[in-house]
């Protein structure tokens, strides 16, 4: 998966990577240390997990500066191009574009209700009865504004906390490319057979 998510970055000219490390920390440092990425890596460890955006808030200092900046969950599998999807953001420049994907399980996930502009009108996470079947998969371009719309409280979750917040001020991306979410084992089985590869 690793490999795979830096595969996927390479290709989108990402040069520099911060990856949150928690569980099996020291196997995400082993594998980095025996390889050249061809991309700089950044590696912090949360002893306490912040939370999505906690983590985010803790190091706002190394994307604040930028225009916008990539949030990548680690357990999605994806060919996404991503350049495709950075043009579609800095077309409206706004407060941040999620990537979202037709799911057979919406209550599971944060549900995106969208117009036809694209413009988020609603977001939930994990509601009992989802308005829709187009599911936040993980994948996300955030900007300065979006920093600003975490609670200082922690821990503090992207779909619980922020992206609720900033309805109206999204774009929705819909994803045609494979994507699967693979924090099941049954998902992660799925993939072993129809995962096209990059």
């Amino acid at each position: 998966m690793l490999d795979i998510w830096l595969e996927v970055c390479r290709r989108a000219g990402v040069r520099e990577l911060f990856i949150n490390l928690h569980a099996h920390a020291d196997a995400v440092r082993s594998v980095l240390a025996s390889k050249d990425a061809g991309i700089n890596i950044h590696l912090s460890e949360e002893q306490v997990l912040l939370g999505s955006a906690g983590t985010l808030l803790a190091n706002r200092d190394w994307v604040a500066s930028e225009p916008e900046f990539w949030v990548f969950y680690a357990d999605v599998l994806t060919n996404l191009d991503l350049s495709r999807m950075l043009a579609f953001h800095r077309q409206s420049q706004p407060a941040a574009t999620l990537g979202l994907c037709q799911v057979n399980d919406p209550w599971r996930c944060g549900v995106a209700i969208f117009d036809e502009n694209k413009v988020v009108r609603e977001f939930i996470e994990k509601p009992a009865q989802p308005k829709s079947n187009w599911a936040f998969s993980g994948i996300m371009l955030g900007t300065p504004d979006l920093l600003e719309a975490i609670p200082r409280e922690l821990p503090a979750d992207l779909g619980f906390h922020v992206l609720p917040r900033l309805v109206n001020r999204m774009l929705a991306y819909p994803i045609s490319d494979y994507l699967l979410d693979i924090g099941t084992m049954e998902k992660y089985q799925s993939a072993q057979t129809t995962w096209p590869g990059l």
